[in-house]
């Protein structure tokens, strides 16, 4: 349905880090910080996604930022409530006289609770229809993969709080597997090891930037450095330190080595059909940490299986969270990618 020819179809990646809308008939409208600033005392929102992200350990005693989704689900239900309708209000002002349809992507390791949890900040947020879908399958369709082919296709979406391996084939998961390690680890990790190594403590912020500017998941020709402030665990006091790309592969070693694990386990519970289909297709990567730089060359390798990274893998899941809107009834089945709707 739209009114004065405006789609009221939302797709969502609800992402631990970034939440990106799709609305039917415009492709991706909105990607921004998941990250919502109250006031303390009245919870009264004070400012949403990327302004929201500026005040994260920045805010006065009266404010707070925090970001309501951990591990790729709902850890502030009122909060998320809130956060949602803000980006449906963006994305389409009218949707208080016509209320959208909603398709969200969730990981496949949520629990029933944790997926009405979804289901229940969408409605309250003012959707007359919500439908969850599985990340990887989601990713799957955003990554224009030929799913409805009888043959076997992988996906490993590895986005902010989970990583998501899945076996598609004939429209159908036939395996999938789902670990709560991603982004938000690979920064995690990266803390760890400034501190444990320099007696320095850096923000969330400072180890996103190390990762995204200098973090690598194999060796290179050229080891980077890069610059940055802390605070010293010792004294207290502001302290700059010079980082480089070897020691962040480093730290990095452990939630990698998780994930390639986590595609070895699906690989070895997967058909021997769909394994050799998937021997001369090539694994999938998608979500933000695919964009790790030599990650898709060292999963090849600890795989033995191609790799091939998908085109603008941040957005995979949410494309395919609107191209469901295409599907919806093939076949005489509507439900075929509500995996997880009542």
């Amino acid at each position: 349905m739209a009114l004065f020819g405006m789609s009221t179809d939302i797709g969502m990646d609800l992402g631990t880090c970034n939440t990106l809308v799709y609305l039917r008939g415009k492709g991706i409208v909105l990607d921004e910080p998941t990250v919502v600033a109250m006031e303390r005392g009245t919870r009264q929102i004070r400012a949403v996604g990327v302004e929201a992200k500026r005040m994260l350990s920045r805010t006065p005693e009266d404010i707070i930022a925090i970001r309501p989704l951990r591990d790729g689900v709902i850890s502030d239900l009122q909060t998320t409530e809130k956060m949602i309708t803000y980006f449906i209000k963006k994305v389409v002002p009218n949707s208080f006289l016509v209320k959208p349809r909603m398709v969200i992507g969730v990981p496949s390791c949520i629990t029933e609770v944790e997926a009405q949890a979804v289901h229940e900040s969408a409605y309250k947020a003012g959707a007359r229809d919500v439908r969850v879908i599985h990340e990887s399958f989601a990713a799957a369709l955003g990554a224009n993969i030929p799913v409805f082919e009888p043959a076997g296709h992988m996906i490993c979406d590895i986005g902010g709080g989970t990583t998501e391996v899945s076996v598609i084939s004939l429209g159908g998961t036939v395996v999938s597997n789902a670990v709560r390690i991603g982004g938000d680890e690979f920064d995690e990790a990266i803390v760890k090891h400034v501190r444990t190594v320099h007696n320095v403590i850096i923000g969330d912020q400072t180890a996103e930037d190390l990762k995204i500017k200098i973090g690598n998941a194999v060796p290179d020709k050229t080891i980077e450095k890069m610059e940055i402030k802390g605070t010293d665990a010792i004294t207290g006091l502001p302290k700059r330190l010079e980082v480089d790309s070897v020691e962040i592969r480093e730290a990095l070693q452990d939630p990698i080595n998780v994930i390639i694990e986590e595609v070895k386990r699906t690989l070895s519970k997967t058909p021997p059909e769909l394994a050799a289909d998937i021997l001369e297709r090539g694994i999938v990567m998608t979500g933000g940490g695919a964009n790790l730089k030599g990650l898709y060359k060292l999963l090849a390798k600890e795989t033995g299986v191609p790799v091939i990274l998908a085109e603008n893998p941040l957005l995979c899941v949410a494309l395919g969270t609107g191209k469901y809107f295409d599907y919806i009834g093939k076949n005489g089945n509507r439900s075929i990618y509500d995996t997880l709707s009542n």
